[in-house]
């Protein structure tokens, strides 16, 4: 699927400059734990980035929904997994800390979604 290589690729591109970012403008600004928090956010990101894209290239030789189920689902996990660790880093508001979860099932059920399309291949 077109749109999720496009998603794929700019979220690569995203997870990059973020963990540049981090690397440097946030190391001195940051505690040890809220920039281990941001490194953590963008590891999950990068990682999950390149399934997307993974799961782009198969969609575009075979149809099988549960691909784009677990590509959508990944999407989604970096926006609450990683997004909610960049926002506590930033912020400081630990709280935040209750949506990084959600993110972390929205992982795990796009990997399940990997496993059922590929026993359909």
């Amino acid at each position: 699927m077109k749109v999720l290589l496009i998603i794929g690729a700019a979220l690569m591109a995203l997870g990059v400059a973020l963990g540049a970012f981090g690397a440097h403008a946030l190391k001195e600004r940051l505690t040890p734990n809220m920039l281990a928090n941001w490194q953590t956010g963008v590891l999950y990101h990068m990682i999950h980035a390149i399934g997307i894209i993974a799961l782009a290239s198969i969609l575009m030789r075979v149809s099988i929904s549960q691909f784009s189920t677990a590509g959508w689902l990944m999407f989604a996990g970096i926006i609450f997994f990683s997004g909610s660790l960049y926002v506590m880093a930033l912020t400081g508001i630990t709280k935040l800390g209750a949506v990084t979860p959600i993110g972390g099932v929205l992982f795990i059920a796009a990997w399940v979604f990997v496993i059922l399309g590929a026993l359909k291949l």
